[in-house]
C-alpha cells in the first residue's frame, strides 16, 4: 500500500485529483494537507483518510512541518497543486539537491516564469504565441500605451492567480482607470488585446523533455458567470473535447520555444489556456505548471495524467506511460459541471436536441 499527500486540498483539481486515485487505487492511503482549516476536502465523506492544516509555503515552519509529516506518516510521493508550492518545493530542491519527497514537477526556472504571466508574456514578446501585452502596475498604469499600444478593447487581468482573477473586458480609458481603482489590492496585471474568438485548454505532460501526450477541449461556458464582471470564473458549466492536432502543436511549439529561451528542460504537467482571435488564430494566455481543473473529467474519457504521474512518481521513470501526443476522444464527448455537484459526462452534444419544454 502506498500513502500520498496531496496538498492544497481545499481547491477543486485536488479533490478532483484525490478522487481519481480514489477509484484507481481504493487500497492507496491519502494525507491531504491545506493552509485553510475550513478546506471543503477535509469533510468530504471518503475522499481522505487523514487530513491536516499546514503552514503557509513562504512560512519558515512551513518545509520542517512537511518532512515531519512525510517521516511520520511515511509518505511515499506528493501532488502538490498550488503553484505558489511548486515554485517553493523547486527552491527546495535547488538548495538540498532533493525533494522532501518524490513529486513530479519541473524546475524552479520554468516555474517561476510560467506562474508570472508578466514574466512569461516578457518570454514571448515578438512572437505569434500570445496577443500584444503589456504590464502595468498600480504606480505605473501606462495610459497612454495602453490606448494605442493595445487598443480598445481590451483585456486585463491579475499577473498571478487563477480563475480569472481581476479580469475584465476594458472598453474605454475610463473603465481602465476605474477597475485598477476598484482592485488596488492588486499590484500588478497583464493588458493584452482583446480575442473574440474559442477558449481552449490543453493539458501536456512532459518528461526531461519529451513531449509524451496531451488532449485538448474547449471551454463555452462558465459557472456562475453573471456573479464576475469578464463573465469568466475560471470553472467551466459546458465545455467539449476535442480531436484537433493543431492545437497540441501549436502548444508543444511554444514549449519549445520557452525550453530554449530558458535553456531548460520541459518537465511535468504544463497546462494551457489559450483564446483564438477573430480569425482563429492560437493564442496563450496562460500556461499552469500542474494539472488543470479538467484533469478528472478528461480521465474519466480515457485520458488519465493523474494515473501517469502516479506510475512516475512510483517507477522514477516514464517507461510505463503510453506516448499520445495527439490524444484522440473515442466519443465527441461533452462535460456539465456545477457548484457541489459532480460533472456529468455526456457522449455527445445530440443529447440536447431531445430535451423538450412541456407547456
Amino acid at each position: 500500500m502506498k500513502t500520498i499527500l496531496v496538498t492544497g486540498i481545499g481547491g477543486l483539481t485536488p479533490r478532483s485529483i484525490t478522487g481519481i486515485i480514489r477509484e484507481n487505487h481504493p487500497d492507496y492511503k491519502i494525507i491531504g494537507c491545506d493552509i485553510e482549516k475550513k478546506a471543503v476536502g477535509f469533510f468530504m465523506k471518503g475522499l481522505l483518510d487523514e487530513y491536516y492544516v499546514c503552514p503557509r509555503c513562504t512560512s519558515p515552519e512551513y518545509f520542517p512541518w512537511i518532512e515531519k509529516l512525510i517521516e511520520k506518516k511515511n509518505i511515499d510521493y506528493a501532488f502538490v497543486q498550488p503553484e505558489s508550492e511548486i515554485v517553493e518545493w523547486g527552491d527546495y530542491y535547488e538548495k538540498n539537491g532533493k525533494f522532501p519527497c518524490p513529486v513530479f514537477m519541473g524546475s524552479k526556472k520554468l516555474s517561476v516564469s510560467l506562474k508570472d504571466k508578466s514574466i512569461m508574456a516578457d518570454l514571448l514578446e515578438g512572437t505569434d504565441f500570445i496577443p500584444k501585452t503589456i504590464k502595468v502596475t498600480q504606480e505605473n498604469p501606462r495610459y497612454e500605451e495602453v490606448e494605442k499600444v493595445i487598443g480598445f478593447p481590451c483585456w486585463i487581468r491579475a499577473t498571478e492567480g487563477t480563475g480569472g482573477l481581476g479580469s475584465l473586458r476594458l472598453a474605454d480609458l475610463s473603465s481602465y482607470k476605474s477597475w485598477l481603482f476598484i482592485n488596488s489590492n492588486i499590484p500588478e496585471f497583464t493588458v493584452c488585446e482583446f480575442l473574440t474568438g474559442r477558449h481552449l485548454a490543453n493539458e501536456m505532460l512532459y518528461y526531461n523533455g519529451e513531449y509524451v501526450k496531451g488532449a485538448a477541449l474547449e471551454c463555452v461556458e462558465y459557472v456562475m458567470a453573471n456573479t464576475a464582471p469578464s463573465h469568466v470564473t475560471g470553472n467551466t458549466h459546458f465545455g467539449r473535447f476535442l480531436n484537433e492536432d493543431k492545437i497540441n502543436e501549436f502548444c508543444d511549439s511554444c514549449i519549445k520555444y520557452l525550453e530554449t529561451k530558458l535553456d531548460v528542460r520541459a518537465h511535468g504537467i504544463l497546462s494551457f489556456d489559450l483564446k483564438e482571435d477573430s480569425n482563429g488564430n492560437m493564442k496563450v494566455t496562460e500556461v499552469n505548471i500542474r494539472h488543470m481543473a479538467y484533469a478528472g473529467v478528461m480521465a474519466r474519457v480515457g485520458f488519465d495524467l493523474i494515473e501517469d504521474t502516479i506510475k512516475i512518481m512510483e517507477d522514477g521513470n516514464a517507461d510505463r506511460v503510453g506516448r499520445d501526443q495527439y490524444h484522440h476522444y473515442e466519443k465527441p464527448y461533452i462535460f456539465l459541471r456545477d457548484v457541489d455537484v459532480e460533472p456529468i459526462i455526456l457522449d455527445s452534444e445530440e443529447i440536447f436536441d431531445d430535451v423538450i419544454s412541456i407547456v
